[in-house]
């Protein structure tokens, strides 16, 4: 039970670090970046900040211990489309490979967190 809990929140803590206070630390200590990434794949600015406040709220979801089951659910799914649709959007408009594998890398660690919360949850 200890093992799994540790590789819960060590995947989870990458991806809260990654979807959620990467994005904050962007928009309150360098603004002017924040649409840069959205920008070069030709999607308008408020998409940037729309998918940054979505993140934040889906890893916040996550993290909280007492949120509902439902909802965690939702938050998972909701992670887990913007990083399919960010490797998609990489590899139609710039084909660049490392920034295509970069959200698939985050998908897996996404995925262990999501595993690990199911074994967590029903083993007690």
């Amino acid at each position: 039970m200890k093992r799994n809990k540790t590789i819960f929140w060590t995947a989870t803590i990458i991806i809260a670090l990654w979807e959620a206070v990467m994005p904050v630390s962007t928009w309150l200590f360098a603004p002017e970046y924040m649409t840069v990434g959205t920008r070069a794949l030709l999607y308008p600015d408020y998409f940037g900040f729309s998918v940054a406040i979505a993140k934040v709220l889906g890893v916040i979801a996550i993290v909280y211990p007492k949120t509902p089951a439902v909802l965690k659910e939702w938050a998972y799914a909701g992670l887990t489309y913007t990083l399919i649709f960010a490797f998609i959007s990489h590899a139609c408009v710039d084909q660049n490979i490392g920034y295509m594998l970069m959200p698939l890398a985050f998908l897996g660690i996404l995925a262990v967190s999501y595993i690990y919360n199911k074994k967590i949850h029903s083993s007690i």
